[in-house]
């Protein structure tokens, strides 16, 4: 037996339970893995709301990022032996391939060995947020050194990400916020510019940062009127990748500054890089180098025991944390 979260409703934090279950042998494709941290997301937060692209068939399972040691490896797999350390890549179905568990079994496709200079803690950090980083700026924006980027909700985990992915490439990075509460983390975090959204001017700020050019790529999980509001600061040509709908409230069309500007407003999901080999393999080389040189450092925000999960997820719906909250096994 071994512990694993699940819950058996949808509902608030406290709908999570600790339950011991049997974990089975691997199947031939996979890897069991003893997990040592596991990286908490808002996508398991809206999947145990009801409110994800997958539906819950109860009781479930949730998670999508671990990392700890194998234990044994499926017939079919090779690469793996016992006592590699290894971290996982968010899979296509939380459910079926959870990792909110003491032992997990993963396929061996979206088992990564991690440098090994990296703690579990760093590399259950890790996945989601550079390969949902990755994919928008490098792979479809194509970002380059001679952009500008604005990287909106910049305190997220995959927004510090961003701003590290852009950086690692010579972008220069303005992060927004809706206060100055986090500016000072967010400059540490490597942005070259902090704009506070309800404090100041958006448009006149990032007239003044790009010399009247605007910016180039906008990678924002906010929509709502912020998609017309980002329009406007936009360089010709522009791209804004949404990979979000933190807003509730619709917003209207900017068809003049899309038409005028000649800008590409695209919906984006990480499951489009995570389903497609060829991108998989160019998203895990260029984030092991990251991590490898130190470009890429994933900032944990805080530590939770696996005994206090509804404690940490109810931390990451505060909405307090500058980063990753993970939880250590």
């Amino acid at each position: 037996m071994t512990r694993v979260v699940r819950f058996h409703e949808y509902g608030s934090a406290d709908v999570l339970r600790i339950d011991n279950i049997e974990v089975p042998a691997p199947e031939a494709d996979e890897v069991q893995i003893a997990v040592r941290a596991i990286g908490l997301n808002r996508a398991e937060v809206m999947f145990r709301n009801g409110a994800y692209l997958q539906e819950a068939e109860f009781p479930s399972r949730l998670g999508y990022e671990a990392a700890g040691m194998v234990k044994t490896a499926g017939s079919a797999v090779s690469g793996f032996a016992e006592g590699d350390a290894v971290s996982i890549i968010p899979t296509l179905d939380m459910s079926r391939w959870s990792t909110y568990g003491e032992i997990i079994n993963i396929p061996a496709r979206y088992v990564v060995k991690h440098p090994t200079a990296l703690s579990f803690e760093k590399a259950a950090a890790s996945w989601m947020q550079y390969v949902t980083a990755w994919g928008a700026l490098i792979d479809q924006a194509k970002v380059t050194a001679k952009d500008f980027v604005i990287v909106s909700a910049a305190s997220s985990s995959v927004g510090i990400a961003a701003i590290q992915v852009a950086r690692s490439v010579g972008a220069t990075v303005i992060a927004t916020t809706r206060t100055n509460a986090k500016a000072q983390a967010l400059t540490d975090a490597g942005a070259h510019h902090v704009i506070a959204t309800a404090d100041g001017d958006l448009a006149e700020r990032v007239k003044e940062i790009t010399n009247g050019k605007g910016a180039r790529v906008v990678f924002d999980p906010i929509g709502g009127p912020a998609i017309a509001q980002f329009a406007e600061v936009m360089a010709v040509g522009g791209i804004l990748l949404e990979y979000g709908a933190l807003s509730p409230d619709d917003g209207p069309f900017p068809q003049f500054a899309v038409l005028g500007k000649s800008l590409t407003i695209k919906g984006y999901l990480y499951t489009e890089i995570v389903g497609d080999d060829g991108a998989l393999a160019r998203a895990k080389a260029f984030i092991i180098e990251g991590l490898e040189s130190g470009k890429l450092d994933p900032l944990v925000s805080r530590t939770f025991p696996f005994d206090q999960i509804q404690e940490a997820t109810r931390f990451l719906e505060s909405n307090e944390q500058i980063g990753k909250i993970v939880v250590t096994v």
